[in-house]
């Protein structure tokens, strides 16, 4: 990855465009300028940094916020006057505290969303929240939430064919999954990546 900074071509353009993608769930997080410096900085730190235009001076992402980006993976384009920056974010990445300063968030970007938020609610705890009591009563309520909430998604699945209701019932369950998932240090990636391993041994055979 070191090496990226070798490719950039920088001759024609001091700045380059620098496109940032949530790296666990393909969301477009923002766009950015990179000087060699800053990309240098980058590279050498983990935490994305950039060419301030209007301030006319380098800027971690996140150095104010505590929101860095942690670069996971950097890549020039064809031309090597763009990169493609995949990160993981600390928190949200626009100012107004959304994910995305572009305001869209891919399907599988609102599961790491919600996963986020239910991180901040473990290790906050606010009285007035839902999930916190879950986490404050243990595993084994939220173990038994997530089975009354596979039951009565088995209920629904069999019943009048109400869609909706049907659809309510699935987000439960993947909410208390999710949940439970927390519980036990662990993350929805992590059973994407049992479920890519059995897709690789399939393949295989």
């Amino acid at each position: 990855m070191k090496r990226v900074a070798e490719k950039v071509d920088f001759g024609c353009n001091p700045l380059v465009p620098a496109v940032v993608q949530d790296v666990n769930t393909g969301t477009v997080l923002m766009l950015g300028y990179m000087n060699r410096e800053a990309l240098n900085k980058t590279l050498q730190t983990g935490r994305v940094t950039f060419f301030s235009r209007s301030r006319q001076c380098l800027w971690t992402k996140g150095e104010t916020s505590g929101n860095y980006l942690l670069l996971e993976d950097i890549r020039p384009d064809c031309d090597h006057d763009t990169l493609l920056v995949l990160a993981r974010p600390a928190g949200p990445t626009c100012h107004t505290g959304a994910t995305s300063c572009f305001g869209y968030v891919r399907p599988a970007g609102m599961m790491a969303e919600l996963e986020m938020v239910i991180r901040e609610r473990r290790k906050s705890l606010p009285t007035d929240s839902y999930c916190s009591s879950l986490f404050h009563d243990g595993i084994k309520r939220i173990s038994r939430k997530v089975g009354e909430e596979a039951v009565e998604v088995v209920v629904e699945a069999l019943g009048e064919n109400n869609r909706d209701r049907f659809l309510e019932e699935c987000a439960d369950l993947v909410f208390h999954l999710l949940v439970l998932l927390t519980a036990r240090d662990c993350g929805w990636q992590d059973v994407m990546e049992v479920l890519k391993k059995r897709r690789e041994k399939t393949s295989e055979k």
